[in-house]
């Protein structure tokens, strides 16, 4: 959606929900593409390897599946 720049003033509250919804929304200024409107997306953190080590066990037969399991997933 492009509109101009007082419309996108008068209608901002509008326009950011458009945006949100993920509609791609362009202000024009002089029928010129000027500025693009988007969602704020907040930063992502900085993921720390290792924050759980020691408080998560795997059960013995983790990496055994039975064959019934794989005949159902197969469709057998």
């Amino acid at each position: 959606m492009k509109v101009n720049m007082h419309e996108a003033k008068s209608q901002l509250s509008r326009l950011a929900e458009l945006a949100w919804q993920g509609e791609p929304i362009v202000i024009a200024k002089a029928g010129k593409p000027y500025l693009d409107l988007i969602p704020h997306r907040g930063k992502s953190v900085k993921r720390q390897p290792g924050l759980l080590k020691g408080q998560i066990q795997m059960a013995a037969d983790f990496d055994q599946t039975g064959e019934d399991l794989i005949a159902d997933f197969e469709g057998n």
